[in-house]
């Protein structure tokens, strides 16, 4: 029998970061509302972010977040919606502004400052800005659990591996600043000069490098990080989560437990004239449970049920939260 998400957290007592991955609409930004309610209302100062660029905690919690920062909706519950786009506009000015500062100069030549525009189009500036916000939040240690809802797994993927991937230019970077930094000390000397270059670009590129090293050794320490998939019973969302996971295990980061979600209730096959599509959709469902439980049996730590209405506002993520963590229906394993 495996363990629930409440067992999971109370043998974990270092839990510090929870995130939910997944592919789209299924139950990923639920789940980490739900989560942080749950926290919550234990006691825990709980920080729900949204990494997520089509997910809407505002739409789950019923509350204009978006942009707004750090928000309080209930005692112990925060909740985070970025607008990168804002961001992103917020980096630009800091580069410029380092820039001009660096090498002593009030305007940007024009070319430089239509390069630093133009990076807004990519679309990895956007990934880097909601990265570099969960960095900053997990640093600041404001809270006592921070739960992430990460984007589907292509923009997921990228994001965790990013700090991987810069780490490696940062080390390229340095070993070339630092050459650099050399000849010019050597052309000092050679004029006769006792001037001490510093380099500010690589000062630049170390503090990078520190947030960098802080974001991945937290996400990849199983102590205190819990990496959940969410999944429905389907045949698709199977196949996408066992793609997922071993791509994520490639990464460093290692599976703490898989959600199953959408599920009807089973009790509804006892019903006198029942629909024969709900009928089939149940029996199918029950087919996949199956399948979910012989590839991800150990892992599974809550069944989360259809429910006869969206799961939005605090009502029913309340109903999610005990679903997902004092209810969690595991004994459905056992009957398919």
């Amino acid at each position: 029998m495996p363990i629930s998400m409440k067992d999971f957290v109370e043998r974990h007592p270092n839990l510090k970061i929870i995130i939910y991955a997944g592919k789209g609409g299924l139950g990923k930004t639920t789940c980490s509302a739900a989560t942080a309610y749950w926290f919550s209302k234990n006691k825990k100062k709980a920080l729900c972010f949204s990494t997520d660029p089509q997910a809407s905690l505002s739409d789950i919690f019923e509350r204009d977040i978006f942009g707004k920062g750090e928000t309080k909706l209930a005692e112990n519950l925060y909740v985070v919606e970025i607008d990168a786009d804002k961001r992103v506009a917020e980096f630009h000015e800091e580069v410029r502004n380092k820039i001009k500062e660096m090498y002593k100069i009030d305007k940007l030549p024009d070319e430089i400052d239509r390069y630093i525009s133009s990076t807004a189009y990519e679309p990895a500036m956007h990934e880097s800005a909601t990265y570099d916000a969960m960095a900053d939040l997990l640093a600041s240690k404001k809270y006592d659990i921070y739960i992430f809802d990460m984007p589907p797994f292509g923009h997921g993927v990228r994001m965790i591996s990013m700090a991987t991937i810069l780490d490696a230019w940062i080390d390229k970077m340095t070993e070339a600043r630092k050459k650099a930094a050399e000849y010019l000390e050597a052309e000092v000397r050679i004029r006769g000069s006792s001037t001490k270059v510093e380099d500010e670009i690589l000062k630049e590129l170390s503090s990078i490098r520190e947030k960098l090293d802080f974001f991945r050794d937290a996400l990849t320490n199983p102590e205190t990080t819990g990496f959940f998939m969410v999944l429905i019973p389907e045949k698709m969302a199977i196949l996408d989560t066992e793609r997922a996971i071993k791509m994520f295990e490639k990464l460093g980061i290692s599976l703490s437990g898989v959600i199953v979600n959408q599920v009807y209730p089973f009790e509804l096959l006892e019903i006198p004239n029942l629909s024969e599509f709900l009928k089939h959709r149940i029996e199918m469902q029950k087919m996949y449970l199956k399948e979910i439980k012989e590839k991800f049996g150990e892992y599974v730590r809550a069944i989360i049920p259809m429910f006869d209405r969206e799961p939005k506002g605090m009502e029913m993520i309340a109903k999610v939260a005990d679903h997902l963590f004092e209810n969690p229906s595991l004994n459905l394993l056992e009957m398919v």
